[in-house]
């Protein structure tokens, strides 16, 4: 077993490269975890699992860094900047251990800031603007609720560290979705208002769910399982606040095929342009 820390084992060979990303040389709460691939994992599904969940946190991290500044209250402001840097560390986590197994040795900038939007493969329900509050916390909820219960899954992965970095996931993630649900309770059963907004967003996010439930990143996840238990949460919260499930027709397509909405490539513009313009920069 290694004595490094993950990030800086999964970062070998990028040690003089530490560009706009993310840098290195901190502690990792996943030190200690030994990297090597058990004998019988599917490297190629494990490289799979860890890309598509990482752009899921990505993006996710970015359409919550964007209400910085334009939170309702400065405690919100500062609380969502927080979920958003807990979905950044998942996502370098996972894209470092991308790297690691798809042969490609690629570091995480590669992954954050060198693909163009077709190449992602995150859910499309992350990448829609904000819209208003109610709808980021509705889309919190959701996103919050169901990637809790993939990475509650994955805490049992035979790769040690897509299982660590879940198990480190699942503490990030259990605080966001109360963080939703209580948010959800309160504008729910509030005024008029915010309850109109409730259901506005609801109506605007459940046409999305469907493609949730089915794109488990399939690396030892019982789709079946997650459904349960994701509808089970939401119309637990639903109930508490006085709203009920949207009846929408699910879209077609998913992000997981490489379908895209029209918002995804905005947002990787915005995300992306001071390291493409200068891509050998270092800090």
């Amino acid at each position: 077993m290694s004595d490094d820390h993950v990030y800086l084992t999964l970062a070998e060979g990028h040690e003089d490269d530490a560009r706009w990303a993310y840098g290195t040389g901190f502690e990792d709460p996943l030190h200690g975890v030994d990297t090597a691939v058990p004998d019988g994992v599917d490297v190629a599904e494990l490289a799979a699992c860890c890309l598509v969940l990482g752009d899921d946190a990505l993006v996710c991290a970015q359409r919550l860094a964007e209400w910085t500044t334009r939170a309702p209250e400065l405690e919100e402001e500062v609380a969502l900047a927080n979920l958003g840097l807990d979905l950044l560390g998942q996502a370098r986590l996972l894209y470092a251990r991308c790297g690691q197994v798809d042969g490609t040795g690629r570091g995480e900038d590669a992954y954050a800031y060198f693909r163009d939007a077709g190449d992602f493969r995150n859910v499309r329900l992350a990448e829609l603007p904000n819209g208003d509050f109610a709808f980021s916390i509705t889309r919190l909820l959701v996103l919050s609720t169901w990637r809790l219960a993939l990475f509650e899954r994955l805490t049992a992965s035979p790769d040690p560290v897509l299982a660590a970095i879940a198990a480190k996931g699942v503490k990030e993630l259990t605080y966001h979705r109360q963080y939703a649900a209580e948010w959800a309770v309160r504008l729910g059963d509030g005024t008029d208002e915010s309850h109109r907004r409730m259901r506005a967003a609801l109506a605007d996010v459940f046409p999305y769910l469907d493609e949730l439930l089915a794109a488990g990143p399939a690396f030892g996840i019982e789709v079946t399982g997650v459904r349960d238990e994701v509808t089970a949460v939401l119309g637990q919260v639903l109930d508490a606040a006085g709203l009920a499930r949207p009846d929408v027709q699910p879209l077609p397509g998913a992000g997981r095929d490489g379908d895209r909405t029209e918002h995804l490539a905005p947002l990787l513009a915005e995300l992306q342009s001071v390291a493409r313009a200068y891509p050998e920069a270092t800090w």
